[in-house]
This record gives C-alpha cells, structure tokens and sequence, in this order.
C-alpha cells in the first residue's frame, strides 16, 4: 500500500535498489569532499568503475593517501585539488586549477557537506552549513557549467539529504537573526536551497546533453557532523552509528545515478538513494526556487547571464 507522500521515503529507502553494469572507462569525474565517508566510498566504486578522478577535498596528506590507493588498486588516474569550501576565493581557484588541466569534465559530483550544531559564519559573512552545503557546490557548478556542457553528454550530481524536509528557505533570515538557531533547521535550509538550484540548472540545460540531479545517500554511517563538540561526536559514534547502514549502499547508488544508461535523460529530479522521489512541499515551491537562485548568484559573486 502507498504511503502518503510526507513519509513515502522510508518506504522507498526499503525497497530494492537499482545497480548498473555500465563502465565508466576513460571518464573524467570531479567529486568533492572524498577523502571519508560517502566521498571515499564513492570514489572507490567510481575508480573501480575504470573512472579517472580528481578529488577535490581540505587535507592534502589525506587525499594524496587516497589518490595513491585508488591508483594503486584500480590503475585509474587520480589526482587531488585542496580547496576548503567554507571560503568561496578558494572554491574559485580550484575551479580554476581544474579548468586548466582538463579539457573536458564528463561528470560533476557535489559530495562535501557538514551539519553545524552552533551557528557558525564563514570568512565571507554567511552561515557555515548554507555556505557549505549550499552556495559552495552552487558557485563550483556554475564556474565548470561551460566546459561540462562541452563534454557533453555529462552529468552533475548534488548529494543532498531527507534532511531537507525539516524546513525551508528563510531568504530574509539566512544568518539566523531572527530565529533560534537548530542544526537540523540550519541543514534543512541548506539542502533545500540546493534542491531550488537543482530544479533551476535541470530547466537552464534542457536540450544541452548535460543532467543534474539531487539525491539522499542512504542512513548510513558518514562522517557528516563530526566537526562538532565531543557530545554530538559521541553521540554520533556510540548511540547513532549502530542503526545506521555501511556506506557502501551510498556508494552504489551514486554509481547508478551517474553510470546507468537509463539515466541519461533524466533530469532535475530527486532520487532516494536510486529511487525517484517527490521533494516535501516546501521544496517545490518554484517561486521561491526562483529568488533562492537570483540570491545565490548575488551571494556567490555572479550575475545572471
């Protein structure tokens, strides 16, 4: 029997998920934040898949451990990009640093992320988890937009969260003056945003032979969170982690999404896990889709042309 559609996810995060056969030999990916967690598991199907990587991620001794092994294991090429996309001066340069060493970038996965329990502000004025979450893999898509639509057909995909459900976009109060702040309302805020861009990008690409997609990665054990204080770290690691699934699940899936032949043409959609799903309300609300891409372009520094 079909759930309503406020709670149809957890139906759809038990059904039987979709796998590919497909390679992705010769295929150049761009993936962030994968040196742990869903990245790192990511990354690895991604090389076992005969993909060349560039990873994009903070700690260089981290990602040259990484780089190594999946060189070694899988014989793909690999190399890593530093950025630290709390600061958008260096989501610039490693956009920069990527264009000019690769003609052509033939799918695009926004992986970083984290989850604030304090309300927190990035060198630039905006609160940590919607610069993060949001307006980085915002500015970082927009600046690879031309040389992804060059190397089409190519894919991009944002790894979002259910977590959107918790709340909407609050345009007039993005730095949380007016409210008080709660980490889960914080990230919902920043996945919804996203969520609005996503649905904007899917109809500016139409008829271009480049997708984008959003999608939840699965209850599984990540490493998301983890920059907080020793009580939300314990709290994560003794009392959370053993309900949640091993991250590999997350791994598969973002394979399918971008590998799967079946998947060529679909766009702007939202998947659990590989199971299409309808956003929350909220966050269909094209409207407020609309201003929440006109902000962010203000936000990150570019215009709308």
């Amino acid at each position: 029997m079909k759930l309503p559609e406020q709670i149809q996810f957890i139906a759809n995060a038990r059904m039987e998920q979709k796998t590919t056969a497909a390679r992705l030999d010769g295929k150049l990916v761009v993936i962030t934040g994968a040196t742990s967690g869903i990245g790192l598991e990511a990354a690895k199907r991604l090389a076992q898949g005969g993909a060349d990587l560039v990873l994009v991620c903070r700690n260089a001794q981290k990602a040259e451990d990484v780089a190594t092994q999946l060189r070694e294991t899988y014989q793909v090429k690999v190399e890593s990009v530093l950025t630290d996309f709390a600061e958008l001066a260096q989501v610039r340069h490693a956009a920069d640093e990527i264009l000019k060493k690769h003609p052509k970038i033939d799918i695009l996965i926004n992986n970083a992320g984290v989850h604030m329990t304090k309300c927190e502000f990035t060198k630039d004025g905006h609160e940590v988890a919607f610069a993060v979450n949001h307006l980085a893999s915002f500015l970082f898509t927009r600046l690879l937009l031309e040389r992804i639509k060059a190397s089409a057909p190519a894919r991009i995909l944002q790894i979002n969260s259910e977590g959107h459900r918790f709340g909407s976009v609050r345009l007039d109060d993005l730095r949380w003056e007016k409210r008080i702040y709660r980490g889960i309302r914080s990230y919902a805020q920043s996945k919804t945003a996203q969520l609005f861009t996503v649905q904007e990008m899917a109809d500016e690409l139409a008829g271009s032979g480049v997708t984008i997609n959003a999608m939840h990665p699965g209850a599984v054990k990540s490493n998301i969170g983890m920059n907080n204080g020793w009580l939300y770290r314990n709290y994560q690691k003794y009392l959370l982690f053993p309900l949640l699934k091993d991250v590999t699940i997350s791994a598969d899936a973002i394979y399918y999404l971008v590998a799967a032949p079946e998947m060529a043409e679909e766009s702007g959609k939202f998947y659990n896990l590989t199971i299409e799903e309808l956003p929350a309300t909220h966050a269909r609300n094209r409207e407020l889709g609309k201003q929440v891409w006109d902000a962010s372009l203000k936000m990150v520094g570019l215009s709308k042309n």
